[in-house]
């Protein structure tokens, strides 16, 4: 299942990229298709987060990946789905959920740390 999440995740951020690129940038401002662009590029970092995690997970089934996993693809949600709202021109103050979204990400990636380092298997 997390290699499927993660894979759809990929797809979705390619698709979104490729629109970004071809579909938004005749009708955005600079500072939307700025937007759009740091969401795609945070999506696709964290995507290819979860791919590893969804390996490692095949790898180390003992490894505890859930809750970094979740708290990871909530960020994505939040981060990116915040920016990407924006790029549409729905109101900046969207932007608000954009930081939660940084902090859940930051959160995944520390638990993720804070499980390898007392990880014994």
């Amino acid at each position: 299942m997390w290699l499927a999440i993660a894979a759809i995740n990929l797809a979705l951020a390619v698709i979104l990229g490729a629109f970004g690129a071809h579909g938004l940038k005749a009708r955005a401002t600079a500072e939307q298709l700025t937007w759009w662009h740091t969401s795609t590029e945070y999506f696709f970092y964290h995507a290819i987060g979860l791919l590893a995690l969804g390996i490692l997970v095949k790898a180390v089934p003992i490894f505890p990946i859930k809750t970094s996993f979740i708290l990871l693809q909530i960020g994505i949600v939040f981060f990116c789905g915040s920016l990407y709202i924006m790029s549409f021109g729905f109101p900046r103050i969207l932007g608000a959920i954009t930081p939660i979204g940084g902090l859940f990400m930051i959160a995944g990636w520390l638990l993720l740390a804070w499980n390898a380092i007392k990880f014994k298997g």
